[in-house]
């Protein structure tokens, strides 16, 4: 492996906010909804308040039966206790399973069977509305974050439970299960150690590194992504105040972010594409980002012009981190007010040195090219143990230490990794769909949301959602594909109705065969197509 562990103790989950209080008790951490397990706390919690919740909590699932090694299913209506809870269950030493609250009930019953009969933390929600009866039976007891339910154990039962000191597990044992997006198929679980969420720590931390107060930090991230974790790690232990945003509706981010003045801000791709409108707010809500983050995917050159223009901060970046959520960031790269990401076409960066290390693998027998792309690989100290319940899966895209992305690239003579296509989204002979994506988007200002389908015989057919769903300009539009690949004529739909995984991603697969078989038809209406 490529980074060294002299020195990593593992990133020490359950402890996480023990620490942080310790060392900035009264630092703060803001929310934008209340915590269904405990509402009156209201929506600012100090770190002591945060480690107090974990510590109760964790002993209410100590009453109710957990121990070290058991897993916890986590499923329940979205908000920040997902998180909290995650860390209570660390805390005394059982491993989490973190589902989406965006996941169906029949998806969730699956993944249930994977895991082998755990506990299964959700809430009354869930029960009476997704969640079939069948998960009664797959977990070893059902636990209630909040309401009632005849066959289920609340927790606001056990509240008074005797307090449980903090179990530190082993550093290379399981401390946390997330899922894979989702976006061919069943979603996977990956398996994470203490040892490899600290390999990731390492490179996020930069971030934060750029900034000389402590100023806030501000995070719409999926609570059930592993991500959140090294995240809230960097900034909690630092003393930055933390802000957890549950909500990405524009209108209510501008208000919250013009009071709050975050400094560095992390979220999804497809969510700062809907923050564009922020950049032309008069409340000036991203006026003091100095640094912009994220993790997930690669952006879209318009989204970056627009966010880097809407702070005032004078050296203001935006930085793009490759990865996965197997195996972490992987590659990076910064954008800036003189650094066009139009630049490198699409350039995702280079390794992270002495952390990560990328190849690019041939198809063809020639070196991989543009014209030719190859298979993305990557090394890590950052890659999952295993797929829990799949290991067979994990296997198969383990080669010799090295990790495949499915994603289809090339590097350039420099060492920058360009990223053209996922493997099953390619579509012969068209070129990089993303790459095509990325010129409309930057054409037609009117867009929300395009992708490129193979859906099919036929031309590609291409999906797009306008800003309020209002009807496509159709001479615009033909005017902006003169000069790219033959497209047949576009189907416009609602954001809303996209399939869509935890971190906003759209289904390609799935959107592709709704096209195929007519699917479409009610929502292409509803969007005024």
């Amino acid at each position: 492996m490529l980074l060294q562990r002299i020195g990593n103790r593992g990133i020490r989950l359950g402890t996480l906010l023990d620490r942080a209080a310790a060392r900035y008790p009264t630092n703060v951490l803001l929310l934008d909804h209340d915590l269904d397990i405990a509402p009156e706390r209201g929506r600012s919690l100090t770190a002591t308040d945060a480690a107090d919740l974990v510590d109760d909590f964790g002993s209410r699932l100590w009453r109710a039966g957990t121990r070290p090694g058991d897993h916890v299913v986590i499923h329940k209506s979205n908000a920040f206790d997902i998180t909290l809870l995650a860390i209570a269950t660390v805390r005394i030493g059982a491993v989490p399973v973190l589902l989406s609250p965006h996941l169906d009930g029949e998806t969730v019953a699956a993944l249930l069977r994977r895991v082998d009969r755990p506990y299964l933390l959700t809430d009354e929600a869930k029960l009476t509305g997704s969640l079939p009866a069948e998960v009664f039976t797959l977990s070893r007891r059902v636990l209630l974050a909040s309401g009632r339910h005849e066959h289920a154990t609340a927790l606001a039962d056990l509240a008074g439970a005797p307090r449980v000191p903090a179990l530190e597990m082993p550093p290379e044992q399981p401390t946390l299960v997330t899922h894979t997006s989702g976006t061919t198929g069943l979603p996977k679980l990956a398996v994470h150690t203490a040892f490899g969420l600290e390999a990731r720590y390492r490179p996020q931390a930069l971030a934060i590194a750029l900034l000389r107060r402590r100023e806030p930090v501000a995070f719409h991230v999926s609570f059930v992504h592993s991500r959140l974790f090294t995240a809230l790690a960097i900034a909690l232990l630092r003393g930055f105040p933390v802000a957890a945003l549950v909500d990405a509706d524009p209108e209510r981010v501008a208000p919250f972010f013009a009071r709050l003045r975050p400094a560095v801000l992390e979220a999804h791709p497809n969510t700062y594409m809907s923050w564009e409108r922020l950049a032309a707010d008069p409340r000036r809500p991203l006026s003091n980002v100095k640094f912009f983050s994220s993790t997930f995917d690669a952006l879209h050159p318009r989204t970056v012009r627009a966010l880097i223009g809407a702070s005032h901060r004078r050296s203001a970046k935006f930085g793009q981190i490759y990865g996965q959520s197997e195996i972490g960031p992987c590659v990076a790269r910064t954008y800036g007010r003189s650094r066009s990401p139009e630049a490198d076409g699409r350039c995702v960066g280079i390794p992270f040195p002495g952390m990560t290390g990328v190849r690019v693998v041939s198809r063809d027998g020639r070196r991989p090219t543009a014209a030719s792309p190859g298979h993305i690989e990557v090394s890590s100290d950052g890659r999952i143990r295993t797929y829990l319940g799949d290991p067979d899966r994990f296997a198969q895209q383990d080669s010799g230490g090295w990790w495949r992305m499915g994603d289809l690239g090339y590097r350039t003579r420099w060492g920058c990794l360009h990223v053209l296509d996922r493997e099953v989204d390619e579509i012969p002979g068209f070129g990089s769909t993303l790459s095509v994506e990325d010129r409309l988007l930057g054409r037609l200002t009117e867009l929300t949301e395009l992708v490129i389908l193979e859906a099919g015989e036929g031309r590609p057919v291409p999906v797009v959602c306008t800003r309020d769903d209002l009807p496509l300009d159709r001479v615009a539009w033909r005017r902006a594909v003169a000069d790219l690949p033959w497209m047949a004529p576009p189907v416009q739909w609602r954001r809303a109705d996209l399939p869509q995984t935890a971190t906003t991603k759209v289904k390609r697969l799935e959107l592709a065969h709704l096209i195929a078989s007519g699917g479409h038809e009610d929502a292409a209406r509803g969007a005024g197509a």
